[in-house]
């Protein structure tokens, strides 16, 4: 397949497939499911009357422990089959994981058990997947009251057949999805930030099978809130996120946390602070650790470490953007087995440093760096860097209003370099350099002065503007 190079989330340059396009990519749809045997039964038979091509289209349920198990209606696609999940797990996201597991599709689109699909709403996202195969789709729904046994499985298949599947519900009775004033304020994405990766949640949305497996799946440890950690996943293997609104769905009944949604958000809130670096309100204010930090900083102390070394270190930990991992690369000695001359150990400074910071959790020695696929910025510093505080605060804010993948610096003491771990990880899979998928800067001269309006001077005040941005952001993302 043809791999355009898309840069940021702009995918404008796509032709997506008319009316004449044959297709040629197999799909799996996996449904996780527990109860609501009524609800499937409808999915089932919208999908039945799917425009995609019969043979390239599967349906695979996994029945997440319900009671009494779940059981294949009379109206379903030709090739459906109910699984069990994997051992090991359970909710959404295992199940998610153990359906794409035990299928076989090009493309894999998750949908939810309560969904009636329009007939061309898998045709309609995989028009997309055949232009490029790192695309997360998201399909559109509308959110409907719906009672148990108000819809007979048959009338749904022939009025989705028949191209009336809009009429089963009053459209001006259904309530839309949160995202969509995000979407229409950044022209379809096409204009959104490094934070597009946000409109992904759940019901409907699909990407190839390698970007699946490249984002290292769902996280099966997120029992509720896992679609936006994916998200993030996602973006982070280098995804393109496009809405597709072109065909939709009901979801039959109200949002998932509607019922219970303080204790529900109260719920996900740490999961997803924990995973999601630039979405939760604590991450620029609480000085602490996270699961996932905002950056790696990574500093090679050559064979020698210098002694001055330490205090770098120390201003990076007390930045104001303490959410760092720092790692020291270096030759580090073995620790002394024998009676020896302490104060004549030649690999003294060395061991000074490996005894400084044996307690910091955030400070990592190793002989080589091994990227995190996680953490989304990865700041290269000279030994001889003596960074402010607001280096690393003021280095993120740069590339995020440049919406650049990578910002190298001349400075005196050695260069600096910041990589987007997601920009890198596009740049990659498309066999092209950085600047072509997220662009780049290379500035020259002293840190802050390079970086002017991001620089030492404004940092707190951008972190103020972050702060307040992810306010409104968490807000929106956790009333749904």
């Amino acid at each position: 397949m043809a791999k355009p190079a898309l840069r940021g989330n702009d995918y404008s340059p796509l032709v997506r497939p008319g009316d004449e396009w044959e297709p040629h990519l197999s799909v799996s749809v996996v449904i996780p499911a527990h109860g609501q045997q009524d609800k499937l039964d409808v999915t089932l038979a919208s999908l039945a009357a799917q425009t995609y091509p019969a043979g390239l289209l599967e349906v695979v349920v996994v029945d997440d422990g319900s009671d009494p198990p779940l059981r294949l209606p009379d109206v379903r696609p030709e090739s459906t089959r109910i699984v069990a999940p994997l051992p090991g797990g359970w909710a959404s996201a295992h199940a998610t994981n153990s359906g794409v597991a035990q299928s076989d599709g090009d493309v894999v689109l998750r949908l939810d058990a309560d969904m009636l699909a329009f007939p061309d709403h898998v045709a309609s996202q995989l028009r997309w997947h055949h232009t490029a195969d790192y695309l997360a789709v998201l399909g559109h729904k509308r959110f409907v009251d719906y009672q148990a046994g108000e819809l007979d499985p048959a009338a749904v298949f022939d009025a989705a057949q028949a191209g009336k599947a809009g009429e089963l519900f009053d459209v001006e009775h259904s309530e839309p999805q949160w995202i969509e004033q995000i979407i229409d304020t950044t022209g379809g994405l096409r204009q959104a930030d490094h934070r597009a990766f946000r409109i992904l949640v759940g019901a409907s949305f699909s990407v190839h099978r390698n970007l699946f497996t490249a984002a290292g799946g769902m996280d099966a440890d997120v029992l509720l809130g896992s679609d936006t950690v994916f998200g993030y996943r996602l973006h982070q293997a280098g995804a393109v996120f496009v809405p597709d609104d072109t065909s939709s769905a009901w979801h039959l009944g109200p949002r998932q946390i509607a019922a219970r949604g303080e204790l529900a958000k109260a719920y996900r809130r740490p999961r997803i602070a924990n995973r999601v670096p630039e979405l939760d309100l604590k991450r620029p204010r609480a000085a602490r650790n996270w699961e996932t930090p905002l950056a790696d900083i990574v500093i090679d102390t050559g064979d020698t470490p210098a002694p001055d070394i330490e205090s770098t270190v120390d201003n990076l930990l007390a930045g104001t953007a303490p959410d760092v991992r720092v790692t020291l690369v270096g030759d580090w000695p073995a620790p002394h087995e024998h009676r020896h001359a302490m104060l004549d150990d030649p690999d003294l400074d060395a061991r000074l440093l490996i005894e400084s910071f044996r307690g910091e959790p955030r400070v990592h020695l190793a002989t080589e760096y091994t990227p995190d696929p996680n953490v989304p910025y990865v700041i290269r510093m000279p030994a001889a860097a003596r960074p402010g505080p607001d280096a690393v605060t003021a280095l993120v804010d740069y590339a995020n209003r440049h919406r650049l993948g990578l910002v190298e610096v001349a400075a005196p003491e050695g260069e600096i370099r910041l990589e987007r771990t997601a920009a890198a990880a596009r740049a990659t899979h498309l066999g092209v350099g950085i600047d072509a998928v997220w662009g780049s800067a290379r500035l020259a001269g002293p840190l802050d002065a390079v970086l002017g309006e991001s620089g030492t001077r404004d940092a707190r005040s951008g972190q103020r503007g972050l702060r307040r941005q992810a306010r409104g952001l968490l807000r929106r993302m956790l009333d749904r």
